[in-house]
Formats: C-alpha cells, structure tokens, sequence
C-alpha cells in the first residue's frame, strides 16, 4: 500500500486495536492470476509475537481451496469521510478523503480438525455475540456439527503489517479544527469516527 511517511501508522497495539474494532474485512487471493475476494468477520489476536487472524468461509466458497497456495491480503478499512475543500485557508485548493486503512498480509492455513473449527467458531460467537452462548450451548451436537461442517475455518498468521492514517496530517491546526467540527457534527457515524480518530493525533 501506498502511504506516505506522514500517514504512516507504526505503533502495532494502535494497528490491532483498530483491526479488533473494524474486524469486518476483505480477504483476497488470486487464482491463475485472477483476484478474488470474500467479506468476513475476522478475530484478531496477537500471540506470542504473531498477529494472527481467524475467520471461516462457506463450504459452497471455493476461495477457501486458495489460501494455502499464496500470501493472502485481508483489508481493513472502515470509517472515511469526504474533506471539503471549505475548511481550508485559501481558495487554491481541492477536496479530499480522510481514511483509515490496514493491510494485512500472511500465510492462510485452512483448519481440517472439526475440533479446531468448533474453537474458532465459539471464539467468534464469544466475541461478536455473547448473548448467544448459552442458546448455542443448549443446541443438539448434531445440529453444530452440521452447521461445522458447512464451514471451513481458518487462520492467517500476518507477515507484513501496513496500517495508513490519511487524517489531514498535512493541514495547518486551525484547518484541522475547522475539519474536526464539520465531521463531529455530522449525522454520519463514519465522520464521527473520522473526527474522533484526527482528536487522538
């Protein structure tokens, strides 16, 4: 990913704490040279010294089939907002994006062990959904079962980590603030986000 030095994200627990929050990602692979890509919930971790990330396709989803073969990419990037070119000194200028965009590549290992794929499976609900443990736990193994085995989970371990703040870093103060008023007051919760994460810098 292209990311100036300006925008760059280098604190690690910052980048992952940002991932857990918008886990909601894009994961791509290629096969014969011909990109595809699925949306899914993911789990981020970090165990011992390892960024790993969890998740689970459909059965029916042969991008599973692909994971192995190659690095894979998993994109996340949720909030952005529209920059008027309102909120600068002077007229000479242009609207921009404001964004917020991690790129996580790593090797994919697809969990073959029902074992395993229950583990991710009560580890998403867990996180995503506490409220439905217990009516999962209630539920007759055979139905899990059939609902495991129309999945099949997997887990990224993460090699290069590329994380990108565009937050206007490059305005002067007064532009930020101008900025940061706009979006706070927005009814868009995106440039809410926008203007929480430009109040952090």
């Amino acid at each position: 990913m292209y990311i100036p030095k300006i925008n760059l994200a280098p604190d690690e627990a910052e980048v992952i704490q940002f991932m857990q929050r918008f886990s909601f990602a894009t994961i791509i692979t290629a096969k014969n040279n011909y990109p595809i890509a699925t949306h899914l919930p993911f789990l981020v971790q970090k165990k011992e010294d390892k960024i790993i990330l969890q998740s689970h396709f459909a059965l029916a989803n042969s991008q599973w089939k692909e994971i192995e073969n190659d690095e894979v990419l998993v994109i996340f990037s949720e909030p952005h907002a529209y920059i008027s070119a309102s909120n600068y000194d002077t007229k000479e200028n242009v609207p921009t994006w404001n964004y917020i965009s991690v790129h996580a590549y790593g090797q994919g290992k697809v969990m073959n062990d029902l074992t395993r794929t229950f583990d991710i499976l009560e580890a998403t609900i867990n996180y995503f959904d506490k409220s439905y443990q217990a009516q999962w736990e209630s539920l007759p193994l055979a139905y899990k079962t059939k609902m495991a085995n129309g999945i099949v989970a997997f887990e990224v371990v993460v090699t290069d980590l590329q994380a990108k703040k565009k937050l206007s870093q490059n305005r002067s103060e007064a532009e930020k603030e101008k900025i940061i008023s706009q979006l706070s007051q927005s009814d868009d919760s995106n440039e809410n986000r926008i203007a929480e994460y430009m109040k952090q810098l």
